[in-house]
Protein backbone atom coordinates (compact mmCIF):
# COMPACT_ATOMS: atom_id res chain seq x y z
CA UNK A 1 0.00 0.00 0.00
CA UNK A 2 0.97 3.52 -1.14
CA UNK A 3 0.53 6.77 0.65
CA UNK A 4 -0.10 9.92 -1.55
CA UNK A 5 1.25 12.83 -0.20
CA UNK A 6 -0.38 16.06 -0.51
CA UNK A 7 1.78 19.29 -2.28
CA UNK A 8 0.72 22.29 -0.06
CA UNK A 9 2.43 24.51 -2.43
CA UNK A 10 0.10 22.85 -4.49
CA UNK A 11 -3.07 23.43 -2.99
CA UNK A 12 -5.59 26.49 -3.36
CA UNK A 13 -7.84 26.82 -0.37
CA UNK A 14 -11.29 28.87 -0.54
CA UNK A 15 -11.23 31.35 1.81
CA UNK A 16 -14.20 30.81 3.86
CA UNK A 17 -12.37 27.17 4.68
CA UNK A 18 -9.66 26.80 6.35
CA UNK A 19 -7.42 23.47 6.24
CA UNK A 20 -7.70 23.66 9.91
CA UNK A 21 -11.46 22.76 9.73
CA UNK A 22 -12.62 19.23 8.58
CA UNK A 23 -13.71 20.25 5.59
CA UNK A 24 -10.94 23.03 4.77
CA UNK A 25 -8.86 19.67 4.95
CA UNK A 26 -10.65 17.65 2.91
CA UNK A 27 -11.12 20.32 -0.14
CA UNK A 28 -7.10 20.68 0.53
CA UNK A 29 -6.91 16.50 0.26
CA UNK A 30 -9.38 16.58 -2.32
CA UNK A 31 -7.98 19.64 -4.73
CA UNK A 32 -4.55 17.84 -4.67
CA UNK A 33 -6.06 14.06 -5.29
CA UNK A 34 -7.43 15.67 -8.51
CA UNK A 35 -4.23 15.94 -10.14
CA UNK A 36 -4.11 11.91 -10.56
CA UNK A 37 -7.65 12.41 -12.13
CA UNK A 38 -8.87 9.89 -10.41
CA UNK A 39 -11.80 9.27 -7.54
CA UNK A 40 -11.39 7.98 -4.15
CA UNK A 41 -13.91 6.31 -1.91
CA UNK A 42 -15.48 7.46 1.31
CA UNK A 43 -13.45 5.31 3.21
CA UNK A 44 -10.27 6.18 1.58
CA UNK A 45 -11.07 9.96 2.38
CA UNK A 46 -12.20 8.91 6.18
CA UNK A 47 -8.17 7.08 5.92
CA UNK A 48 -6.42 10.01 4.52
CA UNK A 49 -8.05 12.64 6.87
CA UNK A 50 -7.02 10.03 9.84
CA UNK A 51 -10.47 10.23 10.91
CA UNK A 52 -11.14 8.73 14.16
CA UNK A 53 -14.40 6.88 15.28
CA UNK A 54 -16.66 6.42 15.86
CA UNK A 55 -18.42 7.78 12.47
CA UNK A 56 -15.90 8.53 10.25
CA UNK A 57 -18.05 7.95 6.53
CA UNK A 58 -20.69 10.40 8.26
CA UNK A 59 -17.94 12.77 9.52
CA UNK A 60 -16.80 12.93 5.67
CA UNK A 61 -20.57 13.20 4.53
CA UNK A 62 -20.87 16.39 6.48
CA UNK A 63 -17.61 17.86 5.52
CA UNK A 64 -18.62 17.09 2.06
CA UNK A 65 -22.25 18.75 2.34
CA UNK A 66 -20.59 21.91 3.92
CA UNK A 67 -18.23 22.14 0.17
CA UNK A 68 -20.57 21.37 -1.63
CA UNK A 69 -22.93 24.40 -0.48
CA UNK A 70 -19.84 26.65 -0.59
CA UNK A 71 -19.22 25.47 -3.70
CA UNK A 72 -22.76 26.25 -4.87
CA UNK A 73 -22.55 29.63 -3.74
CA UNK A 74 -19.35 30.29 -5.85
CA UNK A 75 -20.70 28.49 -8.99
CA UNK A 76 -18.17 26.06 -8.62
CA UNK A 77 -18.26 22.36 -9.99
CA UNK A 78 -18.92 20.10 -6.75
CA UNK A 79 -15.73 18.49 -5.64
CA UNK A 80 -17.63 16.22 -3.90
CA UNK A 81 -17.56 14.68 -6.98
CA UNK A 82 -14.13 13.86 -6.57
CA UNK A 83 -15.52 11.00 -3.42
CA UNK A 84 -17.88 7.96 -4.59
CA UNK A 85 -19.55 4.79 -3.43
CA UNK A 86 -17.62 1.31 -2.67
CA UNK A 87 -21.57 0.14 -3.32
CA UNK A 88 -22.53 2.47 -6.01
CA UNK A 89 -20.28 1.59 -9.66
CA UNK A 90 -18.28 4.47 -9.45
CA UNK A 91 -20.92 6.93 -8.22
CA UNK A 92 -21.18 9.28 -5.01
CA UNK A 93 -23.85 7.89 -2.12
CA UNK A 94 -27.29 9.10 -2.86
CA UNK A 95 -26.80 11.98 -0.24
CA UNK A 96 -24.29 13.62 -3.12
CA UNK A 97 -27.23 13.45 -5.24
CA UNK A 98 -29.47 14.94 -2.94
CA UNK A 99 -27.64 17.59 -1.60
CA UNK A 100 -26.90 18.63 -5.39
CA UNK A 101 -31.17 18.84 -5.62
CA UNK A 102 -30.82 21.20 -2.61
CA UNK A 103 -28.46 23.50 -4.34
CA UNK A 104 -30.88 23.27 -7.46
CA UNK A 105 -28.43 21.36 -9.81
CA UNK A 106 -29.75 18.55 -9.70
CA UNK A 107 -33.37 16.96 -10.46
CA UNK A 108 -33.39 13.53 -11.45
CA UNK A 109 -33.65 9.95 -9.84
CA UNK A 110 -29.96 9.14 -7.61
CA UNK A 111 -30.20 6.28 -8.80
CA UNK A 112 -31.10 6.69 -12.30
CA UNK A 113 -29.14 7.34 -15.30
CA UNK A 114 -29.22 11.26 -14.92
CA UNK A 115 -27.10 10.18 -11.75
CA UNK A 116 -24.55 9.16 -13.51
CA UNK A 117 -24.64 11.88 -16.40
CA UNK A 118 -25.14 14.65 -13.74
CA UNK A 119 -21.83 12.72 -11.70
CA UNK A 120 -19.74 12.06 -15.08
CA UNK A 121 -20.64 16.08 -15.88
CA UNK A 122 -19.72 17.41 -12.12
CA UNK A 123 -16.18 15.16 -11.95
CA UNK A 124 -15.21 16.48 -15.80
CA UNK A 125 -15.61 19.68 -14.61
CA UNK A 126 -13.63 19.01 -11.21
CA UNK A 127 -10.80 17.94 -13.17
CA UNK A 128 -11.03 21.05 -15.69
CA UNK A 129 -10.61 23.24 -12.63
CA UNK A 130 -8.30 21.72 -10.27
CA UNK A 131 -6.19 19.65 -12.59
CA UNK A 132 -6.00 21.00 -16.37
CA UNK A 133 -4.57 18.58 -18.78
CA UNK A 134 -0.50 18.63 -18.51
CA UNK A 135 -0.91 18.75 -14.57
CA UNK A 136 -1.51 15.09 -14.17
CA UNK A 137 0.82 13.82 -10.96
CA UNK A 138 1.89 10.22 -10.34
CA UNK A 139 1.36 8.70 -6.59
CA UNK A 140 4.72 8.35 -4.78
Amino acid sequence: MTATALDPAATTIVASNSTKTLPGRLRAHLQARATQRSPITYLDAAKALMLLPPYTIHQVTEALEQLMAEDAVADRPFIAAMVISKARDGLPAPGFFECAARFGRFSGNPAGPDARMFYAAQFSAVLALWAPTGELRRSV
